[in-house]
């Protein structure tokens, strides 16, 4: 991947569309601009432009063109746009001319973005939030996504390094210049004071899990013996044919996932194989399955058939549900009773999970939405509470500046103020082709 080279790709969705918008990044943007449109409009403004092909001055498409100098372009470099038209012909005719200039080549996933991040236009935390924007499902993770692009966890990640590099700053001063006169007296305890709040201030921040839940989802695992209706109620809350309904016992054989919007929150709904013993080994297999999702899930909605069923697996939280209500009514040992034929009791289901996932997700303002974040600010916690713990019992200064020192590298890792090359690829990898 050569950062010299000029980049291209579609913007926009694949397939049959009125408009299709083709971005250019890169050194050449100017030229092929020049090359094919006749000219460079005046700066971030849209003009009507005959697009021509470089080889023979054939027309290919009327199309709007836009101009966007570096550095003030989202990539940071001089940087272009093409809206033709989205006829598969059109945009493979477009495609095909850029590909044939000089120094220009079609783009990888994520490279227009990661351009962004290597000419810092982006911070890592913001581009985690546009790749999180951009796969937002429901309401409440849009939000959540748009805050940390706009810089959220950034800034108060990089506000946190600035007050460990000042401690740090300190105990350097008190290593270097210990003779000096304007060397503070107390300075340790200034330190430990500093280090304190930050300390208080991560440990908070680490206690919020609500981001990454919103993030991921809320699941909940569908369990029950066979038969009991966990394919038919999937459905139901899914509102289309997920799952093979069957009166046949051990239908489900495999864990089937759902991702649903309950009033603008991520729910993913898992449909297990219903739990007994079996001689087959397919299904021996579903039934193991099925209890290690069901002890890792948020929630499991135990279901409880007419004919009544044995004692849920262990799970963080049980709600016991009885299903099949129109046949059957009269069990006491169930939290409420559905038919997911009928209806019956089926918002009231719903409510439960949206409670469920509003006490899951609703704490305000989440800073943490992905492991890596969590795991570096872990890293950070524990270097400060080192760091304090050395100062209480007056260890070496040099060590506690190491500490220290560790912990701001695990914070700028969030930024990607280090190296991070790693993370890089796995990230920008996963972007679209275009972004």
């Amino acid at each position: 991947m050569r950062s010299d080279d000029t980049i291209f790709a579609p913007a926009s969705g694949y397939g049959r569309a009125a408009i299709s918008v083709v971005r250019i990044s890169g050194p050449q943007s100017r030229f092929i601009l020049e090359t094919m449109a006749g000219g460079v409009p005046a700066p971030r403004r849209l003009v009507l432009r005959t697009l021509r092909d470089p080889a023979n001055g054939m027309p290919l498409d009327e199309a709007l063109i836009a101009w966007m100098p570096g550095p003030e372009s989202f990539t940071g470099e001089d940087q272009a746009e093409l809206h033709i038209h989205g006829g598969l012909a059109t945009r493979a005719a477009v495609l095909k001319a850029l590909g044939s200039m000089k120094d220009s080549r079609a783009a990888e996933a994520g490279e227009f973005t990661r351009r962004a991040f290597l000419n810092g236009r982006m911070d890592l935390s913001r581009v985690e939030g546009l790749a999180d924007l951009i796969d937002a499902e429901t309401e409440a993770q849009r939000r959540q996504a748009l805050s940390q692009l706009e810089g959220h966890l950034g800034r108060t990640a990089e506000g946190w390094r600035e007050d460990i590099l000042r401690a740090l700053a300190l105990l350097e001063a008190s290593l270097d210049f210990s003779d000096e006169g304007d060397v503070p007296e107390d300075l340790e305890r200034d330190v430990a004071q500093r280090l304190e709040t930050l300390h208080r201030s991560l440990e908070t921040t680490l206690a919020n899990r609500s981001g990454e839940r919103l993030r991921d989802g809320l699941t909940v695992v569908l369990a029950g013996p066979p038969n009991a209706g966990k394919s038919t109620l999937l459905n139901a809350l899914a509102r289309r044919d997920v799952a093979i309904v069957s009166p046949i016992a051990g239908t489900t054989r495999d864990v089937l996932e759902v991702h649903c919007d309950l009033q603008g929150l991520p729910v993913v709904i898992v449909d297990t194989a219903g739990l007994r013993d079996s001689v087959d080994l397919v299904e021996q297999e579903g039934v193991s399955r099925a209890r290690a999702r069901a002890e890792k899930a948020d929630l499991v909605l135990w279901l409880v058939p007419p004919e009544g069923a044995e004692v849920p697996p262990a799970a963080r939280q049980v709600l016991r549900v009885g299903t099949k209500a129109d046949l059957n009514r009269n069990r006491h040992d169930c939290d409420l009773m559905i038919s997911a034929t009928s209806g019956e009791g089926m918002a009231e289901l719903i409510a439960r999970l949206a409670e469920t996932a509003e006490a899951s997700m609703g704490q305000a303002d989440p800073l943490l939405t992905r492991e890596r974040h969590r795991r570096a600010m872990e890293r950070a916690h524990r270097g400060v509470g080192s760091a304090i713990g050395l100062l209480k019992i007056r260890g070496p200064v040099e060590l506690v500046a190491e500490e220290v020192r560790l912990a701001a590298r695990a914070l700028g890792e969030i930024t990607g103020r280090v190296d991070v090359e790693d993370v890089l690829d796995r990230l920008f990898s996963s972007f679209c082709i275009g972004k």
